[in-house]
This record gives structure tokens, sequence and C-alpha cells, in this order.
């Protein structure tokens, strides 16, 4: 066996979860998986689709963070479903394994064949996504499933977002990480269907261009888009995270929506 071909088992929230995941290939789930899963703050029995999950690591983590929380993996890939199948036998993952639950799915499918694979609509209390990044101009990769994860088509946000406001109920929550050069895509394709967004630029360092935007974003709202203060990961000098930061990526805080004025 060669060393490409051997996978890994790593360790996410300091330990708490384990999620097996290929070695040297593939998409491997990290900060921004970690980031996706502290936008759902929600301590109430929930339902949470994680669509396009990969080996499963940011619905696992809102599983393990959120003991209310059922979750539903969604990924087309059958080889990152095996990945997170396997994650879910482990004994270390045992105390969520069964609120979670992995679908073999194109998140792209329409109307029957989208409620076939277990995307049924109006049922999800809240949507999670890490989207294919990757332009069509940047360097593809001879990893297979690499570029499988990370292609974007040109209707990617369109595609991806119609489902998910299939998929959530009415005032449920959406809640993404992308590049910031997305942005007006995510504006666009959010349209009628989502208001209230959120959007918070993430910062390497002070001083720094951002590298990544989350957002959140809630079915059938009319309320206005905000732009939250800048979330920075570390400081000027050194390699630590902030106090806040290591708190979202380690399970121990979420990032909340900000409070409704006048509640």
């Amino acid at each position: 066996m060669s060393e490409v071909d051997v996978d890994t088992i790593d360790a996410f929230h300091r330990g708490r979860f384990l999620v097996v995941q290929p070695k040297g290939r593939g998409h491997r789930s990290g900060m921004d998986a970690m980031l996706l899963a502290s936008l759902v703050a929600d301590e109430r029995p929930c339902r949470v689709a994680d669509l396009g999950a990969g080996a499963g690591a940011a619905g696992m983590a809102v599983a393990s963070r959120l003991p209310k929380a059922e979750v539903s993996l969604f990924e087309r890939s059958d080889e990152m479903v095996a990945f997170a199948e396997r994650s879910l036998k482990l004994p270390e993952n045992a105390y969520f394994a069964d609120r979670v639950c992995v679908h073999e799915a194109d998140v792209t499918l329409r109307a029957k064949a989208r409620a076939a694979a277990g995307l049924q609509d109006n049922y999800f209390d809240h949507v999670i996504m890490n989207p294919p990044f990757n332009d069509a101009s940047d360097r593809r990769t001879p990893d297979g499933l690499k570029a499988q994860a990370h292609a974007m088509t040109e209707t990617l946000f369109e595609d991806w977002l119609r489902t998910a406001a299939a998929v959530l109920m009415p005032g449920g929550q959406l809640s993404l990480i992308a590049r910031p050069e997305s942005v007006g895509e995510l504006i666009s394709a959010c349209g009628k269907r989502f208001g209230g967004l959120e959007i918070t630029l993430v910062h390497p360092r002070p001083g720094q261009n951002a590298v990544r935007v989350l957002v959140t974003a809630i079915k059938g709202s009319r309320a206005r888009l905000s732009f939250r203060a800048a979330l920075v990961m570390h400081a000027e000098e050194g390699h630590a995270f902030s106090s806040f930061v290591d708190d979202l990526s380690n399970g121990r805080a979420a990032y909340a929506r900000m409070p409704l004025k006048g509640a």
C-alpha cells in the first residue's frame, strides 16, 4: 500500500470526536469545517442538513456540540460517504452516532429525485454548506477526488441555495463558508429565498486581506443584509488562534446571529 492510500483518523474539538479522512488526496476538513459548524447556535431539538458533507466533519461537529441536534450528511461521492460511515462506527463517536445519518446524494437534484435522496421539503431547521470554491480558471489538480470536491460550476450557488431553500422549514437558517470573492454570487442566489443575511469576513491577521466569508441567512426573511465585525484568526505574530476563534474551532462556543433590534 502506498503512502497516498493510507487514511488518517483526525481529532477535532480537542479530541472529543474523530473523523476518518483520505491522506494525501481528496478534500480534508479542518478549520473551515469547524467555523461552519459554529454557525449553528440552537440548543433546542433541531434537524440539521450538511450539504456536500465530504467526510462529515462539520456535521459531526454540530452533533458533538449540540446534544439535541439530529444531523443528516449529504454527499455525492461514494468514497467520501464511506469515510463518514466509518467515522460513525468509531467508539469515540458513539455519543452522537445515533443522531447522525449519511446519504449518498447529489445536492443539486430537484423535486421528486431530491426527496427520494432524503432531501425532504420543509424539513430541516438548519442547512450548513461548504460549497466547492475553485473557479474554472484555477489550476486543475490531478487528484480526481479533490477535483470533484473543489470544482465550482457556473450555477453552483444558485443550484445549492435552491435546494437549501426547498429543504429548510420557513424561518430556517442557512449557514455557509466560502471565499470572499463569492459574496456577489451568494447574495444574488439568495434572491427572495433568504433574507437577513449576516456576512462576516475572516482575516488571517490584522491588516491582511480576508480569505474566507461566513454567511447566515433566514428562509423567507425580509430583513436587510448586515456586515458584521471582521473575524481575525491570529494576532500579528505567532500561530496561535485568538481565544474566541479557538473556542469556535474547538466546540466551546457558537458564532450566533446578532440579536434582533428591540428584542
